[in-house]
């Protein structure tokens, strides 16, 4: 069995049609989606995208989807910084009560027994909470309490959109990295499992996305794509930056 794991699209339509191809082409028998479908510049078309798949997709929720729903039910996000509460508003109205139990309906973890690999657990962020920010830089001391102790083989996660492959423990822990919204080099990142692991990395139109994008009636759709899809941050700098809020 071979397992496409793509996370954080963050409704970059573009990105995910290219990834697509390439999970075709891979002949995977299942997906996971690892949270953060939402928010971003297409929600309702991405929805519809992985909708419409003829493969297996089973979706987690991330940090975006808990925002989008809290909004959608009349609370104000509240681990959203002010700066990007704005998007999470627009999001939340693109979206109908169908697209709500739809998202109501993701779990949090899921796990998945992988020939070749084990016992696979898929989280967001980490297993315990899909806010927690860890990179490949963060001290193993402080990793050890939330991955020694899982009984598999391997966990994957996203939500800091680097990937990643380090051991925690006796833990091996992945970061899929990216689909829509990735930091470092341009383009698209996800995973293909089974038999073994592979980070896979997806080159796509460019130009053409980020002119489909600033289409939209996104708050933000001229920064995306910008500094999303043409021109990412680097690596370095996130590191630096989650550096000041990863676990401690």
């Amino acid at each position: 069995m071979r397992v496409a794991a793509i996370y954080d699209i963050h409704a970059n339509l573009p990105a995910l049609e290219a990834v697509l191809e390439d999970i075709r082409r891979a002949k995977v028998d299942r997906m996971i989606v690892g949270g953060d479908v939402l928010p971003g510049p297409m929600p309702r078309e991405t929805l519809a995208e992985l909708l419409d798949l003829d493969i297996p997709v089973h979706c987690i929720y991330g940090n975006g989807e808990v925002a989008v729903l809290e909004q959608m039910a009349g609370k104000e996000p509240s681990a959203v910084p002010e700066a990007y509460q704005p998007i999470i508003r627009w999001t939340a109205e693109q979206l109908d009560s169908g697209h709500q139990q739809l998202l109501q309906s993701w779990p949090k973890t899921l796990r998945v027994e992988i020939p070749g690999i084990g016992g696979v657990l898929f989280c967001h962020a980490t297993p315990r909470n899909e806010n927690e920010c860890f990179t490949r830089l963060t001290p193993e001391a402080r990793l050890l309490p939330i991955f020694d102790d899982l009984r598999v083989s391997l966990v994957v996660c996203g939500h800091t959109h680097m990937p990643f492959d380090r051991m925690i423990g006796g833990t091996r822990v992945v970061n899929a990295g990216s689909v829509g919204m990735p930091f470092g080099e341009p383009g698209a990142d996800w995973l293909l499992l089974g038999p073994d692991i592979q980070l896979r990395h997806t080159s796509y139109d460019l130009s053409k996305a980020a002119e489909r994008i600033r289409r939209t009636r996104y708050p933000q759709a001229q920064d995306f794509a910008d500094r999303n899809v043409l021109q990412p941050p680097s690596e370095n700098e996130m590191l630096a930056l989650f550096a000041r809020a990863e676990l401690k």
